[in-house]
């Protein structure tokens, strides 16, 4: 194993973040030059001494007997269990991500740049290097996704200098969570999942990894922020940390004050490639029930509705007559699916499932995903404001399609009406050919938008196809416009569109009309 640090390529990945700094989300697993859960069966729980804090959130102070707080014991008991993780990978280019070298940080970056323009291109070993933890005496390690991904080979190395070739169980990209298992003949370091829901922010955490190819580096910081969504897949809302953590962190793991595992390192916020206080990990809920499937099956099989579905706005509410602005909208209802079956409508507003409240879509596809496939689930569904409940056998989740590419901006000739800076035209044969629309889609087609207008911040675009007003379809842009009357005359502030999108899905959008 090399130790240089222009030994060792990045694999790193990168999630570009909108931010006036230009700053990004960057995937911690391969350093580029160095490179709630109920515990899993077998584990070795971790208990605080007598003499140590046994407070989750205990501050770093004089304690009564006038021995100042220290981590030591708590890391001492932990990190035998915290492992390196190298994967190997076969390549004709040079690795260089699209961060690098701009996002090394400056000690080592012309030893990048020396690196990869002495790299020949020709099939080579490449080699990355991350952080994992074992959860269980038989050898089960977890550790990020994208430590892993593509590995032909990964070696898994403990603190005391035993080193394993390591099985890929299973993992899931969604979650970026992968499960090894290593065969030894002698006992194994384990630690055991905490209880991630019991948080809260100001609560002290420990970060424990391979930052650098630096193995078992210790830091601790407090939860800044719980419930944190960074754009990154839709099954994973984030616990933020200021605990410093680095490239080479990933899939570490995160203890709180018990020892306990409460969540996964696994992305950074930075303006640099290095640490800025901003850290990412996965929740110890998310982490344990997705290595139980991949434990018993290989594979994370998730729960379908069969519905396209967007969050609440207050404008939507209100535009509904809603007070309430929680839940989330059916937008579309897939033909023959789990929510078309047990009798889903389009505009059906989702409020809870089996009694416990949806705030959102992405809280709604999160508890979706977690339903087993065959089960029969109770929603608590809005219909046109009168509350009902909805049976629905849950599905299995299809494999996701791959999208095609877009289309050139179809002919769509000019606007016979206007209303809400929306330029409006009935659906023509020509128009339908250009937007590959077949004879049962009805609505009117946008065909120019106001820029300074309320419909453009909301993202509307000319191909667009307007199919309701309200609750009432459209099929000229006059229709159009006596919705919109209507909705002026009962003292509305905004119009509510149902929406066929140009670039793919259908969705709802309140307007201003005030």
């Amino acid at each position: 194993m090399p130790t240089n640090p222009h030994q060792i390529p990045s694999r790193a990945r990168v999630l570009a973040m909108s931010s006036a700094a230009a700053i990004v989300v960057l995937g911690l697993g391969a350093f580029a030059l160095l490179p709630v859960a109920q515990p899993v069966s077998d584990h070795v729980p971790v208990q605080l001494a007598a003499n140590e804090a046994p407070a989750r959130s205990a501050p770093p102070r004089m304690l009564e007997n006038s021995a100042p707080f220290s981590f030591a014991d708590l890391v001492e008991r932990v990190s035998p269990a915290v492992v390196t993780i190298t994967s190997e990978t076969m390549t004709t280019e040079a690795d260089s991500d699209s961060d690098a070298p701009d996002n090394i940080p400056a000690p080592f970056r012309d030893l990048f740049n020396q690196f990869n323009q002495s790299r020949p291109q020709t099939p080579h070993k490449a080699i990355s290097a991350g952080s994992g933890f074992i959860i269980d005496k038989a050898g089960y390690i977890v550790t990020n996704n994208h430590v892993i991904e593509d590995g032909k080979k990964i070696t898994v190395k403990l603190p005391d200098g035993r080193s394993f070739e390591a099985k890929l169980i299973g993992s899931d990209a969604a979650t970026d969570i992968a499960l090894l298992k290593v065969a030894s003949d002698k006992p194994l370091p384990t630690v055991e999942f905490g209880d991630d829901r019991q948080l809260r922010v100001g609560d002290w955490v420990i970060a424990v990894g391979n930052p650098f190819g630096l193995s078992n580096s210790v830091t601790a910081g407090i939860v800044s922020s719980i419930g944190r969504d960074i754009g990154s897949g839709q099954y994973n809302d984030f616990i933020q940390i200021d605990a410093p953590i680095n490239r080479g962190n990933s899939g570490g793991p995160t203890f709180d004050l018990r020892g306990q595992v409460i969540g996964m390192n696994s992305m950074i916020f930075s303006p640099s490639g290095g640490s800025v206080g901003i850290g990412f990990a996965i929740p110890a809920g998310t982490i344990h029930d997705v290595v139980a499937q991949l434990k018993d099956h290989g594979r994370v099989a998730r729960g379908w509705l069969g519905a396209e579905i967007q969050s609440m706005t207050p404008e939507i509410a209100a535009s509904m007559g809603l007070k309430d602005g929680k839940g989330a909208i059916v937008a579309t209802v897939v033909p023959n699916g789990p929510a078309a079956k047990a009798g889903f409508q389009q505009g059906d507003v989702v409020t809870g499932i089996d009694g416990k409240p949806v705030a959102d879509s992405r809280d709604l596809v999160r508890k979706v995903a977690t339903l087993v496939a065959g089960n029969t689930v109770n929603f608590q569904v809005s219909r046109q404001g009168k509350p009902m409940d909805i049976k629905v056998a849950i599905g299995a989740r299809p494999d996701e399609k791959v999208a095609s590419a877009q289309p050139s901006a179809p002919s769509l000739g000019s606007p016979t009406a206007s209303a809400m800076g929306l330029g409006l035209s009935a659906l023509t044969p020509e128009t339908r050919r250009n937007l590959n629309l077949g004879e049962s889609v009805t609505g009117v087609v946008i065909t120019k938008v106001d820029p300074n207008s309320d419909a453009a911040d909301k993202g509307l675009q000319p191909g667009d196809v307007v199919l309701k007003v309200g609750n009432r379809n459209v099929k000229t842009p006059q229709d159009v416009q006596s919705g919109v009357a209507e909705a002026q005359k009962g003292g509305r502030k905004s119009v509510l569109l149902l929406v066929a999108r140009s670039a793919g899905g259908t969705g709802f959008v309140a307007l201003d009309i005030s």
